[in-house]
């Protein structure tokens, strides 16, 4: 199978709404290595419907610990583990990481003690390593280098970029954060960044279906870009494609596709997907796969 980015989650933010998307996360496949990229709600699901067997979970790497990227850490582990998985799972996240994930096996330690006993299974918590990360290289293996750069995503402090690169081949995250013009050099170059993106016009809506709309507003433009800042840095970069990413509305029905292009396009001219749940991009050539939409 060649390399590839599958966006399984697209929206921003954790409510989730009829017939909308999922929220954040991602998969990864390059040099032979599946990863999954935050863990929002859907990630399981959305795995499987990409075609990986759960029981192959390898490599996890979180930006940071909001719930729309870190919800469903615990559960898709556990449920590959009742899937079969037998074989060593690195997690890779920001100091807390190691926190939520003992919390997790604490309050399912019914279920786990039970299927250990039960149906022979190995010890999940002895399976799964965490590693807590900083800035700099988190990874160095098997011809794979991930590296992190910390982005301003206030309040949180602990949220960053990540830069995979595997036999001249590179994708950046830019992770959930505000314009951030150093990031232009951290994905210098890369095949693929995918950028979170918020469009102005849907701020208004989705605040005031979502409820605390001025505390909302308030943080939503401190703490997340506009698809055209998302372009700037895309320009600045030199990528050879952008992914806009953690869409902010996503679930607007005023707000299609073409508006998204539009606003981009004033700051990117080079090549463009749109994301939403499900979409390939293949790595060979930086290009959506056939019959996805691009521009």
């Amino acid at each position: 199978m060649p390399d590839r980015l599958v966006i399984l989650g697209s929206k921003g933010g954790p409510a989730l709404r009829p017939g909308g998307p999922w929220p954040s996360s991602s998969l990864l496949e390059i040099g032979g290595r599946s990863i999954v990229v935050d863990c929002g709600l859907g990630v399981t699901r959305g795995l499987v419907d990409a075609g990986i067997s759960l029981k192959a979970l390898d490599l996890i790497f979180i930006t940071h610990l909001h719930s729309d990227h870190v919800l469903e850490l615990g559960p898709l582990i556990h449920t590959a583990w009742t899937a079969g998985l037998a074989t060593p799972v690195g997690v890779f996240g920001p100091p807390g990481t190691g926190h939520y994930w003992r919390r997790f096996c604490q309050a399912m330690e019914f279920d786990i003690e039970i299927r250990i006993v039960d149906e022979g299974r190995p010890d999940i918590r002895e399976l799964v390593s965490i590693v807590e990360f900083g800035e700099g290289q988190v990874v160095e293996q098997g011809g794979l280098t991930v590296s992190a750069l910390r982005v301003e995503h206030p309040p949180v402090t602990d949220c960053f970029a990540l830069r995979f690169e595997y036999a001249g081949k590179s994708v950046v995250f830019s992770a959930d954060t505000a314009f951030y013009p150093p990031l232009a050099d951290f994905a210098r170059g890369a095949d693929i960044l995918a950028h979170e993106a918020m469009l102005e016009e849907g701020i208004e809506r989705l605040v005031a279906k979502t409820g605390n709309g001025a505390r909302l507003k308030e943080h939503l433009l401190a703490s997340h870009s506009f698809a055209e800042e998302a372009g700037s840095i895309a320009s600045d970069a030199g990528v050879k494609r952008l992914v806009l990413n953690h869409l902010i509305p996503a679930d607007d029905a005023q707000i299609g596709e073409a508006d998204w292009i539009a606003a981009v396009r004033k700051t990117w001219a080079g090549g463009l997907t749109i994301a939403r749940d499900g979409l390939v991009v293949e790595l060979s050539s930086a290009k959506a796969a056939a019959g996805e939409e691009t521009a």
